[in-house]
C-alpha cells in the first residue's frame, strides 16, 4: 500500500490530542485521509490539529467529552459537514482507573464504564448510522481494547472489564454491520511509551525487562496496527482482535 492509500477517506478519532491517538491521526492524515480529530482538553486538541496540518495533513480539532451521546453526534454532524461524509471511526478515548476490587467505589466503575463502553458503543453506533446513510460504501470502525481484556491485571478489574466487553462489542456488530460493508475490529495494546506513561520513571526499565521482545511499545506500533484494520483494503477483516504487547501476554509477567 502506498502513502495515499487513505485518499478519499474520512476519519473521525477520540481522545487524539497527544499518545496514541494523535499518532494514529497523524499517520492517518499524512496517508491522504481528512481527519477530525477530538480530545476533551480544547487547546491540546487545536494544538495537535496544528501540527499535523503544518505537517500537510487535513486535520480539523474538535473539543468534547467523548463519552456524550449528545457530542458524539455533533462530532459526526460536524464531520460530515466539514468534509462531506465519514468512512472511519476510531474509539480511542479511554480512562485507567485502578484500585483494589474490595474498596472500589461506585463513583470510579461509573466514570470508566461511561467512556470506555457507553462512548465507545455510541460513537460505533452514529458512525454506523451516517455510513449507511452515504449508500453502499461502507467504511471501518476500531475500538481500541488493552492487553487487560485478555490477561488479568492487579488493581485493574474494572479497566480490564471494559476493554474485554469492547472486543465483545465488535464480534457482536459483525453480524449487523457486515451487510453494510462496515468492517469492525479492535487493537489491544499492551505497555506503550505515551507522555503519561513516561511520567512514571521505572516505566520503560520494567517493561523492557518483562516483555519478551525487550521493550515495551511506541505510539507508532499501535498506529500502524490500527491503520491496517481500517484501511479499505482490509474490509474482509471483521470481528478481530490484534494484541500488539511485544509478547507479552504469552508469558505475562506482573510489574509489580
Amino acid at each position: 500500500m502506498d502513502d495515499n492509500r487513505f485518499s478519499n477517506q474520512v476519519a473521525i478519532i477520540t481522545g487524539a490530542g497527544q499518545g496514541i491517538g494523535f499518532e494514529i491521526a497523524r499517520q492517518l492524515a499524512l496517508a491522504g485521509a481528512a481527519v477530525l480529530l477530538n480530545d476533551i482538553d480544547e487547546q491540546l486538541a487545536k494544538r495537535a490539529a496544528a501540527v499535523i496540518s503544518m505537517m500537510g495533513g487535513k486535520c480539523h480539532p474538535m473539543a468534547g467529552d467523548a463519552s456524550d451521546i449528545s457530542f458524539i453526534q455533533k462530532m459526526v454532524d460536524e464531520t460530515v459537514s466539514k468534509f462531506g461524509f465519514l468512512t472511519v471511526a476510531i474509539a480511542n478515548a479511554g480512562i485507567t482507573s485502578y484500585g483494589e476490587f474490595l474498596d472500589y467505589q461506585p463513583e470510579a466503575l461509573q466514570s470508566v464504564i461511561n467512556l470506555n463502553l457507553f462512548g465507545s458503543f455510541f460513537l460505533a453506533q452514529k458512525a454506523a448510522v451516517q455510513m449507511k446513510k452515504q449508500g453502499h460504501g461502507g467504511g471501518s470502525i476500531l475500538l481500541m481494547s488493552s492487553v487487560t481484556g485478555h490477561q488479568a491485571h492487579k488493581n485493574l478489574a474494572a479497566y480490564g472489564m471494559t476493554k474485554a466487553g469492547l472486543e465483545m462489542l465488535a464480534k457482536s456488530l459483525v453480524i449487523e454491520l457486515s451487510p453494510l460493508n462496515i468492517s469492525i475490529n479492535t487493537v489491544a495494546p499492551g505497555a506503550t511509551l505515551t507522555e503519561r506513561t513516561l511520567q512514571d520513571d521505572n516505566y520503560e526499565q520494567i517493561w523492557s525487562r518483562i516483555t519478551p521482545s525487550g521493550r515495551p511499545a511506541t505510539v507508532e506500533d499501535i498506529a500502524n496496527a490500527v491503520l491496517f484494520f481500517v484501511a479499505p483494503q482490509s474490509r474482509h477483516i471483521t470481528g478481530q482482535s490484534l494484541v500488539i504487547d511485544g509478547g507479552w501476554t504469552a508469558t505475562s509477567p506482573s510489574p509489580y
